[in-house]
């Protein structure tokens, strides 16, 4: 018998979460996703001294300023990251616009065109390059401005149907559902050590998701995000894409047993649901409706800006500068 991960390949597409190039390598997936948080940990391994370095000697030609600095420097170094791990899968890789921006439309479009301009002067082209956007009113405003201008968008940090529904509306290329983080909130609230994975909160909102965008025919494509263990995978198994850790990827190649597909669009398409429209004053009510979903945004944002900053205090220091 095939082990889960070869027999969850043909029916999803699996995607990598990690900025650890050697573990691309070792399970071939077809895209890889990063964020701050794994940047700064791959950046500490001396393996990719050379991309820290490289992104170092940009950022001293160009600008001047302490602020231009950690521009290019930040901007450098997650292209450099990301420009790696293309020359792996081949597919697309995902690149984060700095969670400080996830309130500001037009800082977002300009942090995604720099991350394209940087790409394309590797000679990447940008139907390789997913732009991740926080799950905002502001994001999804962003990607519907960039998605026109053929950058794609993958939209990140969503614990939510409304999140959801106004990234399908803007026409984002893909989104990111968040599963672990949901359940660490329904844990703690409960106050339970765990929950079975067909209970999952976390699961249960992916499975909400895909049903209403594949009952009213959106093109967006969903990707689970943020596992904590490999039965959330196999409860999903069926959805667009998931992007899983190189741990539990590990642990569905040493599983023998027979995986069966829970998400089906055929089945969805019968789901009974109505259709919502929500405009930004409808958007914000509903998420400030969902105690999860409003915490949980606002803590990514937090966590991803503070990974952010130790990775610029820490590259400014190679620069000169001392924050």
């Amino acid at each position: 018998m095939p082990n889960l991960l070869e027999q969850l390949r043909k029916i999803t597409k699996i995607v990598i979460d990690t900025g650890d190039i050697d573990s691309i390598k070792k399970f071939s997936p077809l895209d890889a996703t990063t964020n701050p948080s794994l940047i700064l940990q791959a950046s500490e391994n001396p393996e990719y001294k050379h991309l820290v370095d490289d992104a170092v000697k940009y950022a001293q030609h160009h600008g001047k300023t302490l602020e231009e600095h950690r521009t290019a420097l930040i901007e450098k170094l997650f292209v450099n990251f990301g420009s790696e791990i293309l020359k792996i899968v081949p597919g697309r890789v995902s690149t984060e616009v700095d969670a400080r921006l996830s309130f500001d439309i037009e800082g977002s479009i300009k942090k995604a065109k720099a991350f394209i301009a940087l790409y394309e002067k590797e000679g990447i082209s940008r139907d390789r390059i997913l732009i991740k956007l926080a799950s905002t009113w502001e994001g999804a405003m962003a990607a519907k401005t960039l998605e026109k201008e053929g950058i794609h968008c993958n939209m990140t940090l969503l614990f939510s149907l409304a999140q959801a529904i106004i990234c399908a509306e803007a026409g984002a290329t893909l989104i990111s559902p968040f599963v672990g983080r949901i359940l660490d909130w329904y844990k703690k609230q409960k106050g339970v050590e765990s929950i079975d994975p067909k209970e999952d909160p976390g699961v249960l909102s992916v499975t909400q998701i895909y049903q209403y965008f594949k009952k009213f025919g959106y093109k967006t494509e969903i990707m689970g995000a943020s596992f904590r263990n490999s039965g959330e995978i196999i409860e999903l198994a069926g959805c667009d894409l998931l992007t899983i850790s190189p741990k539990l990827l590990d642990e569905l190649s040493s599983k023998q047993e027979a995986l069966t597909r829970k998400l089906d669009p055929a089945k969805a398409k019968q789901a009974n649901i109505e259709k919502m429209h929500l405009d930004e004053k409808g958007f914000r009510l509903m998420l400030n409706e969902n105690a999860m979903a409003t915490e949980k945004l606002a803590e990514g944002i937090r966590v991803f800006t503070a990974d952010t900053v130790k990775l610029e205090e820490k590259l400014l220091q190679k620069v000169g500068h001392k924050l």
